[in-house]
């Protein structure tokens, strides 16, 4: 194994025990949760009978700010939606993620970073029919029955899923 790569697991590798321990603690670095193996098992779990959207991005994605802002403006718009977004970035960038997904109207939403030194374990679980394109946008109905999408999800389609699957409270 080359140095270099010996150097990068190993700073990951400890960033996710960083990640790990701050949140058995309860305060994640920055708001950013780890997300590990069985993290979208416990995500699920919490909405159990409630839809939701999971947003898979990345700070060196392209298209990726493009999504944010869609979804910061739905999320503006339809206070009730609930967002659940995750970073396939290294834990060591939980504080760029954070201050991004601020930027486009996401700061309250729960935040994730992968924090696995082997990323690709996570993606098998996630969907294993995904191979880590961003961004990738997963649609969760009342009965966790799930729509992925890779790419950019239009607005208007955006708008379909929330208004077919998100009921308002009364103001």
């Amino acid at each position: 194994m080359s140095p270099r790569f010996l150097f990068r697991h190993l700073r990951n590798t400890l960033a996710a025990l960083l990640l790990s321990l701050f949140a058995m603690h309860g305060h994640a670095a920055d708001g950013v949760r780890p997300f590990v193996a069985g993290s979208l098992a416990k995500i699920a779990a919490e909405r159990q009978g409630r839809p939701f959207i999971l947003a898979l991005w990345s700070v060196s994605c392209t298209h990726c700010p493009t999504e944010l802002k869609a979804l910061g403006r739905l999320k503006k718009a339809h206070p009730d939606l609930d967002v659940v977004l995750v970073a396939t970035d290294d834990a060591d960038e939980a504080a760029q993620t954070r201050e991004l997904a601020e930027r486009f109207g996401l700061g309250r939403v729960p935040q994730w970073i992968f924090a696995d030194p082997i990323p690709e374990r996570l993606r098998f679980e996630i969907d294993r029919r995904w191979y880590g394109e961003l961004p990738r946008t997963l649609f969760f109905d009342r009965e966790h029955k799930v729509e992925a999408v890779s790419g950019l999800v239009p607005e208007e389609r955006l708008q379909r899923w929330v208004q077919a699957n998100v009921r308002e409270r009364a103001r």
